[in-house]
């Protein structure tokens, strides 16, 4: 298939949907099909053969995007929308293919082309405005319900990243079409051991030397508050332990450091922003993965990377973990301070147990989320896509 994706973000940026998308690309174009994406005018072009990239033009005064909802990507999604439009008047496309709020532009370009659409849906978009605390309008939650309706409804098949993000696609759509395809590939690549050595050696610390490893954004959601909170619990019993944060734009980074210190939480080091391939080497150098998140529901897309690593994993216990993560993988903690201390101290006083857990981890990695398995459903997408016998569902019955 020649197939028109709209990807309402920065392309290429190292963040979760970016990710997500460029290996839904790679995996599409593994499969012999083509794709034109329509995206943001920010990111880094990357260089895939079958794959084209056009971008829609920058609103003055605009220099760059957040994650999550905002004012300013009502103004690119119009821009978005003009480019889409444009590509679907020069081309012939065999579908389109939309994620997040780019099914509003999908739906109505694939019926006006007659032509079917998939919905690659990373998030609920209701909950997007819990998660980012970005309004309590009524008004504004029922827009993004409508959308979210309207665009399961309306696509021959709807790609999710989680079990509950499945389950909520068909309570919002009975009967909805929906492929699970976990992002396992687009959380970066595998650790290669003994890379680590270089980073403790760059950040000054030794080889006997306990790292706590954080990887990701600095975003609200994931829980940061909670891991300052339990790195000063930790330090008052393992004053050795450093706590390494890989991620954070410069001005978060600052926050985030003022924010510990005002708590009085000591052994921090913060990376800042780091290109996703120096990511995997940090993971060689640490002791222990953390995860703190405390809300969402959708599975961080770190998980699957820790999980490649071998590294023992401490994370909530919370659905945003436990869809993927279970006792014999990871040490799960309650969400609290006090909790996810325990569970970082358990790891760091009983390495033995620890690597155990870590090997199991990678037994995980190795067997459910390989890219072999992204391939194949990935393919079930494109079959269902293709196929003129599944049909958008209208009120729960089949167009």
């Amino acid at each position: 298939m020649h197939i028109l994706m709209i990807a309402p973000e920065p392309f290429f940026e190292p963040r979760g949907t970016p990710f997500s998308e460029y290996h839904r690309i790679r995996a599409l174009l593994d499969l012999g099909h083509t794709v034109d994406l329509v995206t943001y005018p920010f990111g880094r072009d990357v260089d895939l053969p079958g794959l084209r990239i056009f971008r829609a033009a920058r609103p003055p005064f605009i220099t760059h995007v957040k994650i999550g909802p905002s004012a300013g990507k009502v103004v690119l999604d119009l821009a978005l929308t003009m480019t889409a439009l444009n590509r679907a008047r020069q081309e012939r496309y065999d579908a389109v293919h939309s994620h997040e709020e780019g099914a509003a532009i999908g739906v109505l370009i694939s019926a006006a082309l007659g032509v079917p659409h998939l919905y690659d849906m990373h998030s609920s978009l209701p909950q997007q405005l819990e998660n980012f605390a970005f309004s309590n309008s009524s008004v504004l939650r029922w827009m993004f319900e409508k959308l979210e309706r309207t665009a399961i409804k309306r696509s021959r098949v709807t790609i999710v990243i989680c079990p509950h993000l499945q389950e909520t696609a068909r309570k919002v759509v009975p009967g909805a079409h929906t492929i699970l395809i976990e992002n396992a590939p687009g959380s970066g690549d595998t650790p290669v051991e003994g890379s680590g050595r270089a980073i403790r050696q760059s950040l000054g610390i030794d080889a006997s030397t306990p790292i706590v490893l954080y990887t990701g954004t600095f975003e609200r959601y994931q829980g940061l508050d909670l891991l300052f909170a339990a790195a000063k619990l930790v330090h008052q019993q393992q004053a050795d332990v450093r706590f390494v944060l890989a991620g954070g734009k410069p001005d978060q980074v600052e926050k985030a450091r003022a924010q510990a210190a005002s708590i009085g939480a000591g052994g921090l080091v913060f990376t800042g922003e780091l290109p996703s391939d120096a990511i995997p080497s940090y993971l060689d150098a640490a002791d222990i993965l953390v995860s703190p998140r405390s809300t969402g529901t959708n599975t961080p897309l770190k998980i699957y990377q820790y999980l490649r690593s071998g590294r023992v994993i401490v994370a909530t216990r919370l659905l945003t973990h436990t869809q993927v993560l279970s006792d014999e993988v990871a040490i799960l903690t309650e969400p609290s301070a006090a909790g996810f201390a325990r569970g970082i101290l358990q790891a760091v006083n009983d390495p033995a147990s620890a690597k155990r857990i870590g090997e199991a981890a990678k037994r995980l990695a190795d067997t459910r989320y390989t890219y072999d398995a992204y391939l194949q459903r990935t393919r079930e997408a494109c079959a269902a896509l293709s196929s003129v016998e599944a049909r958008p569902v209208v009120e729960g019955r089949v167009a």
